[in-house]
């Protein structure tokens, strides 16, 4: 049985998976990307919980303020996790929200333990179907990418986050209005997963394959991407994955870039609402 104080649930193997939970009605759940934690979606659970909503984010094992656990850094471990949360709260009637790895990690929970608990989803620059070239995805980023992805995190992995923090929000485009604050918050956020889990969940977010969990998806799912997104590219995942979904529904950010929900969160938080209240 899964346990939980105030503010923790115990997964499976003890370790605390550290959660935010605020406002009241319809829960909206959300799951945060690398290598940051649930405070990434703190612009869309104050706006959703102004409107009516309880919203719940949790911080991955290994990210924020969860657990640092050695073990379990892989994504059906994390899909678990997510499932402990909604157990021990007993969230039923829930839109699930991912962004990019957290978007797997949804998929992945609904491949895994149905959509008992879950009406909808939504895909936010999310990197299912799967990121790395493959024989099913031969258009997909290289493992040479992701290779230095993991050595940027084991060389300088303070100085790797705050220069990711560029591309992810597209401040290298010209005419963006860079935000020093948001690209130190980034790194802050980086800098609370363990090494272990930043390195480890590299694989997990480019390599997992997530067809099969998206072919389960059953329920309405909106598909959010960036058409100039510079980490996960639109082409290779969310113009796959909408196929491979039941009910999906893609929608394109023109000129958005892979933080999409930061730098056009008014945008995004007007579309989640429209969604959740159809």
């Amino acid at each position: 049985m899964t346990s939980h104080t105030i503010n923790t649930v115990t997964a499976h193997d003890g370790t605390a998976i550290y959660f935010t939970d605020w406002g009241h009605g319809t829960p909206v759940v959300f799951s945060h990307g690398w290598p940051l934690s649930g405070d990434a979606w703190e612009d869309q659970m104050m706006f959703l919980a102004d409107h009516g909503f309880r919203v719940i984010a949790h911080d991955r094992r290994g990210h924020g303020r969860s657990g640092k656990s050695w073990h379990g850094n892989d994504m059906n471990t994390y899909a678990d996790d997510l499932g402990a949360v909604l157990d021990a709260l007993d969230i039923t009637g829930a839109t699930l929200v991912g962004h990019s790895t957290g978007g797997g990690e949804v998929a992945r929970y609904i491949g895994r333990h149905g959509t008992q608990r879950v009406a909808k989803a939504v895909l936010i620059g999310a990197v299912t179907p799967q990121m790395v070239v493959s024989p099913a995805n031969p258009d997909g980023v290289p493992m040479s990418v992701f290779d230095g992805i993991r050595e940027g995190v084991k060389s300088d992995r303070a100085q790797f986050f705050l220069d990711l923090s560029t591309p992810f929000y597209g401040f290298n485009r010209e005419g963006a209005k860079v935000s020093e604050g948001l690209r130190q918050n980034f790194m802050i956020q980086g800098l609370q997963c363990s090494l272990k889990s930043a390195y480890a969940c590299v694989k997990q977010f480019s390599e997992t394959d997530f067809s099969e969990d998206l072919a389960r998806m059953t329920i309405p799912t909106l598909v959010i991407h960036g058409d100039d997104d510079q980490i996960v590219p639109l082409a290779t995942t969310a113009r796959r994955a909408v196929e491979m979904l039941p009910q999906g529904r893609l929608s394109v950010y023109e000129g958005a870039g892979h933080g999409l929900p930061t730098t056009h969160k008014d945008k995004l938080n007007a579309e989640l609402l429209a969604f959740l209240r159809s």
